[in-house]
């Protein structure tokens, strides 16, 4: 075998930038999480904003129970991206969860371990959507039974929302939620929109909803939010990225509303 050479310490250190991406977007995403992830790769991170994810348990099936089970596991999960160092947003990625937890504690929980970030929940990102989309009148569909659906109308006609027509699609795992084909989902969007709704809702962040907005804004002629596309959009305004982006639907071209 030939020597192995010197080695030798350069005689100086290359200088550093500020950060490796001048944004930073932190994703706490469930343990059995297929979609979210994807989704965040695909509309929010580019050469200027970075998406970081950490996962945290989460077992089946779907119930408000196991839903309010995650809320000891958020501080920790915050405090494993990109451990002592700020975020420019945070996005804890379970709608559900987020409506039966509720979006101060969860704010709390994460606040803990990333002091002051600003923090996104799919059904407050949601509400910002459809507001900044000028919609009172909304049709909801969900994958949940009636039971995990029951908190998500509550959540919305506390803020204000006439809920036109909510259907569920009774599935209880999540694994199976995002296992829906897109195409499946405009066609279930056609079904659920009723005829007086501004705007349709489609809740969870399993589903790969935000690549059908599409299709099913074309299919029902009305603006779609879903809890991926509108969480991303929430947190790309944060990042101060407001380019619009009308492939992923009418919301991805509004600004933030104030």
């Amino acid at each position: 075998m030939k020597p192995l050479p010197e080695i030798r310490l350069a005689p100086s250190r290359p200088a550093l930038d500020a950060r490796p991406l001048e944004k930073r977007v932190g994703l706490i995403a469930l343990a059995t999480d297929h979609t979210s992830e994807v989704d965040f790769r695909r509309m929010v991170a580019s050469e200027r904003i970075g998406v970081y994810v950490a996962r945290i348990p989460y077992a089946n099936p779907t119930t408000p129970e196991n839903l309010r089970k995650m809320r000891p596991s958020l501080s920790a999960g915050a405090a494993l991206i990109l451990s002592d160092e700020p975020l420019d947003a945070v996005c804890y990625s379970c709608t559900s969860a987020s409506v039966v937890i509720g979006d101060a504690e969860i704010e709390a929980a994460i606040q803990a371990a990333k002091p002051g970030v600003p923090v996104v929940t799919p059904p407050m990102a949601g509400v910002r959507g459809l507001k900044a989309l000028g919609v009172k009148r909304i049709s909801i569909l969900t994958p949940y039974t009636v039971e995990t659906s029951r908190p998500m109308a509550t959540y919305f006609a506390a803020h204000g929302f006439d809920i036109e027509s909510f259907t569920c699609l009774g599935f209880e795992d999540d694994r199976e939620m995002a296992r829906i084909a897109p195409a499946s989902l405009v066609e279930q969007a056609r079904k659920a929109m009723h005829a007086q709704a501004d705007a349709l809702f489609v809740s969870c962040t399993a589903l790969r909803a935000a690549l059908a907005v599409p299709g099913m804004e074309a299919a029902i002629g009305r603006p779609v939010v879903t809890s991926n596309q509108a969480s991303a959009w929430n947190c790309l305004r944060l990042c101060g990225d407001d380019v619009s982006r009308p492939e992923f639907g009418r919301l991805m071209t509004k600004p933030l509303a104030q």
